[in-house]
């Protein structure tokens, strides 16, 4: 298991050991709320793994755990008197099998690094991602984005899928904290999932959406006469 924290997100990456290799499984990223951002960061790692371990938590009951970490985090959770948060994560975290040792080398971390980046505008909904790499052939074939605005009393936002061509999917929400009409949502999602299909080197892409007026504007049935559709066209 390999953390990475920034100011604002926190994320996870879940290898496993191959013929000598580590092939990372599954990611979680989430962004964090407001009264997180000023968590030190060995607390933020904390949190990290916490998320983790709820996400994908049957890998945790199911198997032993190492944690490779520059950070005193197995001190801290042993002694977390001072702070009331760690003691809560200290309780969660001790059903489960984790061996915390110093961390050598990095192998997979880039790519938990890199996760710290999806979050940007995502407030404070757990993203969810499960990638298998081992395909090398998965470039030359299809892979689909689905993509659906969502409304709620707390704001609007969107659901992003994007499919591998074996049927494993990277899920992520958006949330979004400026006003955005049911059109402009659907554009920001198809945005955001056409970035994620190319962070993932997907070559074939079939995009679904929901929405007639969005997949006509870019199939060219439609006009986008309006200067803020056109320029969501512009960009996709």
């Amino acid at each position: 298991m390999y953390l990475a924290a920034s100011e604002e997100a926190i994320s996870s990456m879940l290898a496993v050991e191959r013929e000598g290799k580590q092939v990372p499984i599954h990611f979680v990223s989430k962004a964090l709320q407001w009264p997180e951002f000023k968590y030190l960061a060995l607390e933020k790692l904390v949190l990290a793994l916490v998320y983790a371990a709820r996400q994908i938590q049957r890998y945790f009951q199911a198997h032993k755990v190492d944690f490779p970490t520059s950070y005193l985090i197995k001190q801290v959770l042993l002694r977390p008197e001072k702070s009331g948060s760690l003691a809560k994560c200290a309780i969660e975290l001790g059903e489960h099998d984790i061996h915390y040792h110093p961390r050598t080398s990095i192998k997979a971390q880039a790519l938990a690094d890199f996760l710290v980046e999806i979050p940007d505008t995502i407030k404070g909904v757990p993203t969810t991602i499960s990638v298998d790499p081992l395909e090398p052939e998965a470039d030359k074939k299809l892979w689909k984005l689905y993509t659906d605005s969502t409304e709620s009393k707390e704001g609007s936002g969107a659901d992003v899928i994007l499919q591998n061509p074996k049927g494993e999917e990277i899920t992520y929400a958006l949330r979004f904290d400026f006003q955005v009409s049911n059109n402009e949502a659907e554009y920001e999602a198809l945005l955001a999932g056409l970035k994620s299909a190319k962070e993932v080197g997907a070559k074939q892409l079939a995009a679904l959406s929901d929405s007639l007026l969005i997949t006509d504007q870019i199939n060219g049935t439609y006009e986008a006469k309006d200067l803020r559709m056109q320029k969501y066209l512009d960009a996709v």
